[in-house]
C-alpha cells in the first residue's frame, strides 16, 4: 500500500510539472496575460497621439489657417504689406546696475516723534 501511495504522487507531481513549469503552463500564462495588457496601454497611448497627427494633417491638407499659423509662428513669416513689430526687452546688464540702490535698512524716528 506504501508504494502505491508513492508512485501515484509521483505521478500526479509529473502530470503537473507541464501544467505549471512548461512551455504552456500557467507561469507562462501570466506573463505573457502581463505583457498583454502593458502593450494595450502603449497601443492607446499611440492611438490618442497618432490621432492628433491624423487631424493635423487634415487640417494641413484642408484649411489654410494651420499653414499659415506654422508659417507664422515656426518660420518667423508675415503677409505682404503686412508690417511686423518687435519690441526687444530692454534690461540692464549686471555690471552697469549700482551694488545698492536702496538702503537695506531706513533710519528709524527718535523716541520723542513716535506717538
Amino acid at each position: 500500500m506504501r508504494w502505491l501511495s508513492v508512485v501515484l504522487v509521483a505521478v500526479l507531481l509529473l502530470l503537473q510539472y507541464p501544467l505549471w513549469l512548461g512551455k504552456g503552463g500557467w507561469l507562462r500564462v501570466w506573463d505573457v496575460d502581463r505583457q498583454l495588457h502593458e502593450q494595450k496601454e502603449v497601443n492607446k497611448k499611440l492611438e490618442v497621439r497618432n490621432a492628433g497627427l491624423d487631424a493635423e494633417v487634415r487640417d494641413l491638407k484642408q484649411g489654410y489657417d494651420a499653414i499659415e499659423e506654422r508659417a507664422r509662428f515656426e518660420l518667423g513669416m508675415i503677409k505682404q504689406d503686412e508690417v511686423f513689430v518687435q519690441i526687444p526687452e530692454k534690461s540692464l546688464p549686471e555690471k552697469s546696475m549700482p551694488e545698492k540702490s536702496m538702503p537695506e535698512k531706513l533710519p528709524e524716528k527718535p523716541a520723542s516723534e513716535k506717538k
